[in-house]
C-alpha cells in the first residue's frame, strides 16, 4: 500500500508539473548552437512564444564548426510540428536577467513542415546577449554601489563625518540628550499653560479675544466688498476711481513734460547750461566754506579765531548790563546841561 501511494504522488506529482500530458504522441527535434547559456535539461520549448514542448537533452558534440559545439534535443508535441516550417529557427532566449532560461522557435515561411528528428537552423540570440549584458552592468553597478557602501560604513565606525560623529561621539550624545531635556521642558511648559504660548494654547480667554478679533477682520473684510467706508469706496466706486485713474494719467503728462524739458522742473533736469550754473554756484559755495573754515575773511575770522569770539561775546555781555542800567536808572544817563553865554 505504502509503494502503491508513492507511485500514485509521483505520478500526481508529474502531472502536474508537466508541460504535456504523458499520453500524448512527441517528436524530437535537434538544434545546434554555439553556448548553451545556461539552459536546463526540462526548460521550455516555445513557438514564438507558445509552449510546445520541452528541452529532453544537452550535451557536447566535439564538432569543428564552433557553431555547432552542443547539441540541444528537443521534445514537441507532434500535432505542433505541422506548424513549424523547415526554415524556422530556434535560438536560447531568457524571460528577464536573472529569469530561467528556454528555446524559442521563430517559425518560418516554408510551406515544407519539419519532420520527426529535423535539425532546426540557429542563430545567436541578441536578446539573450543584451538581457546577459544589461545583467553583468547591473552587477557591475551593484558591485559599485556596494563597494561605496562598505566604505561609508567604514567612515561611520571610524567616527568620521557627521553620521559617524553622531554614533561615536559621547559629547555629541550628551548635548542631544540635554537638548532633548530641554526640548521636553518646553513641551511640559506649554503644557501646562505657562509662558506666552502656553497661554495661546491654554487659556480661553486668549482664544475668545482671537476668535472676536478674527470675526473683526471678517466684518472689515465685508464692509470693503460692500464698499463701505473709504477704502470700501475705493474698491467699489468706479467714479473715485476713473478719478485716481485721471490723475495717474496727469502725473504721466506731467512726467512726460518734465522728460521733455519742459517748465521749471523740466529745465532743472534737462537744461544742461542751468545745470552748469547750478555746479558754478555750488562750486563757489564749496570755496566760501572752504575759506570759511581755514579761517579767511570776517566770517572765517569770527569761526575760527577764539580771541575774536571771546571779545565779542564780552563786549555782548557789556552792552547787556548796561542796557539794564538805562532801563533801572534812565535819569543817570539822560543829564542834560544848558548854559546862557
Amino acid at each position: 500500500m505504502a509503494l502503491a501511494a508513492m507511485v500514485i504522488l509521483g505520478a500526481l506529482i508529474w502531472l502536474l508539473t508537466s508541460q504535456t500530458p504523458f499520453w500524448e504522441p512527441k517528436a524530437t527535434l535537434y538544434t545546434y548552437v554555439h553556448d548553451a547559456g545556461g539552459l536546463a535539461t526540462g526548460a521550455p520549448v516555445r513557438l514564438n512564444g507558445i509552449p510546445v514542448g520541452s528541452v529532453s537533452a544537452i550535451e557536447l558534440t566535439n564538432l569543428p564548426n564552433p557553431r555547432m559545439f552542443v547539441r540541444i534535443a528537443m521534445d514537441v508535441r507532434q500535432k505542433y510540428l505541422k506548424d513549424i516550417p523547415v526554415d524556422s529557427v530556434a535560438g536560447v532566449a531568457a524571460e528577464s536577467v536573472l529569469g530561467a532560461k528556454f528555446v524559442n522557435i521563430s517559425r518560418g515561411t516554408s510551406p515544407v513542415h519539419v519532420q520527426p528528428g529535423a535539425v532546426l537552423p540557429s542563430e545567436p540570440s541578441p536578446e539573450l546577449e543584451n538581457l546577459m549584458r544589461r545583467g553583468f552592468n547591473v552587477l557591475d553597478s551593484a558591485q559599485a554601489i556596494l563597494t561605496r557602501l562598505d566604505r561609508i560604513a567604514a567612515m561611520i565606525e571610524r567616527g568620521q563625518g557627521n553620521v559617524g560623529k553622531f554614533l561615536v561621539d559621547e559629547e555629541l550624545y550628551r548635548r542631544l540628550v540635554a537638548t532633548i531635556g530641554e526640548y521636553q521642558k518646553i513641551a511640559a511648559t506649554i503644557t501646562s499653560g505657562k509662558g506666552t504660548i502656553g497661554r495661546l494654547l491654554n487659556d480661553d480667554a486668549l482664544y475668545n479675544r482671537a476668535q472676536s478679533a478674527v470675526a473683526g477682520l471678517d466684518s472689515v473684510i465685508a464692509g470693503l466688498q460692500k464698499g463701505e467706508g473709504t477704502a470700501g469706496k475705493f474698491l467699489k466706486d468706479p467714479a473715485l476711481y476713473d478719478e485716481a485713474r485721471a490723475s495717474v494719467a496727469e502725473l504721466r503728462g506731467i512726467l512726460t513734460d518734465i522728460r521733455a524739458g519742459k517748465g521749471t522742473a523740466g529745465k532743472l533736469i534737462t537744461d544742461e547750461e542751468l545745470y552748469r550754473r547750478i555746479s558754478n554756484v555750488t562750486e563757489s559755495m564749496d570755496k566760501l566754506f572752504t575759506g570759511i573754515n581755514k579761517g579767511e575773511g570776517t566770517l572765517g575770522q569770527l569761526v575760527v579765531n577764539r580771541s575774536l569770539y571771546e571779545n565779542i561775546d564780552g563786549m555782548t555781555r557789556e552792552i547787556r548790563a548796561l542796557l539794564r542800567d538805562i532801563r533801572a536808572n534812565p535819569k543817570k544817563f539822560l543829564r542834560f546841561k544848558i548854559s546862557i553865554f
